[in-house]
């Protein structure tokens, strides 16, 4: 056999090795996302590998009552995964010199007069452990010494991110949005909602739309950004591989400055950066994120020794909290095991 021909055997070999094991995983995804027990799936996923498409499909609707099909670039609330965009924007004051995060959040908000103000850094607040419940109550815990996760600090990083640069938060995020080609990405608004599909509560397997979102100005910055699959495959790209941050400032975000559990990732504690989990799971090292409500569950995985993303998109929220990311779960496992890690 000539040299030409055996290496032309080989490329065979290896296209139809790869065909293959991609087959393979559309699959069992396939399979698995039309059961219809323990629950329904509804809504759009994508994996992709070294920037290229492995998997990408819209399943269910956009509205239980219209039936209109869902579309790959239907948009979604993504609600807590927000919270990563928005520690960026602030990572991205900090890199002007705008921002100090070992500073007390007192020194950006000087209108708080809780006494708490002064012991509080930016720093706990990206990474969960500043103790605040309430802007009326006292901390929950001294400052650094534990972990809560909630909402309230990431609105408290909106209004820093405003008052050092003098700009609202949307303002900011739409034009970090534009600048990274994100072009169906934008801050949720009541007047202006563009292809964004219906939240709906589950129970039972039935759904009832979400006439009202909870999303408002103020907690826009922890739970409003509103996206599609194939935007966050984009966001993915342009954070990890260091076209967005200072590499400074993305190994503090991406590590671990205090540990959370997440049954998504296990029933264990892992670590946890600037509104991003650091996780190890079936020997894979990754980070992710979730969010939850208003009718919407959002999955967004990035695992950076293979180049991967897993992104899953619902449009429901069933009542059942075991429930809640059942499908994001096994789509995780799927991928996880599959060779597109191994390889």
């Amino acid at each position: 056999m000539s040299q030409n021909l055996r290496l032309f055997s080989f490329l065979l070999i290896i296209l139809f090795s790869n065909f293959s094991a991609q087959t393979k995983l559309t699959s069992k995804i396939d399979s698995l996302i039309t059961v219809k027990n323990p629950r329904i799936f509804n809504g759009a996923v994508l994996i992709t590998k070294n920037g290229k498409t492995q998997y990408s499909k819209a399943y269910g609707f956009q509205n239980v009552n219209t039936k209109a099909r869902l579309k790959l670039n239907d948009q979604f609330e993504i609600m807590s995964n927000t919270k990563q965009i928005t520690a960026v924007l602030l990572l991205k004051e900090a890199e002007q010199g705008r921002v100090d995060l070992q500073s007390s959040i007192k020194k950006y908000l000087p209108s708080l007069t809780q006494s708490w103000a002064d012991s509080v850094t930016v720093h706990q607040l990206l990474n969960h452990t500043h103790g605040i419940t309430d802007l009326e109550k006292p901390l929950l815990f001294k400052p650094g010494s534990d972990f809560k996760y909630g909402n309230l600090s990431n609105i408290l990083l909106g209004k820093i991110i405003e008052n050092v640069s003098h700009k609202t938060y949307t303002e900011l995020a739409n034009q970090l949005f534009q600048q990274l080609g994100m072009k169906d990405t934008f801050c949720y608004s009541k007047e202006n909602r563009r292809n964004l599909v219906s939240g709906h509560m589950v129970k039972n397997n039935v759904f009832t739309p979400v006439q009202e979102s909870f999303i408002n100005n103020e907690n826009i910055p922890a739970d409003g950004i509103i996206t599609t699959a194939k935007d966050l495959s984009i966001w993915n790209t342009h954070l990890h591989k260091g076209k967005i941050l200072s590499s400074k400032l993305y190994q503090m975000m991406t590590t671990s400055s205090a540990m959370s559990q997440h049954d998504v990732f296990g029933k264990d504690k892992m670590g946890y950066g600037y509104n991003i989990r650091i996780v190890k799971d079936h020997d894979v090292q990754y980070f992710g994120h979730t969010g939850l409500g208003d009718g919407f569950a959002s999955l967004n995985i990035y695992i950076p020794k293979s180049d991967v993303s897993i992104i899953i998109l619902e449009n429901q929220m069933n009542e059942d909290s075991s429930l809640y990311y059942y499908f994001e779960t096994e789509i995780k496992n799927i991928i996880l095991k599959s060779d597109l890690i191994k390889k």
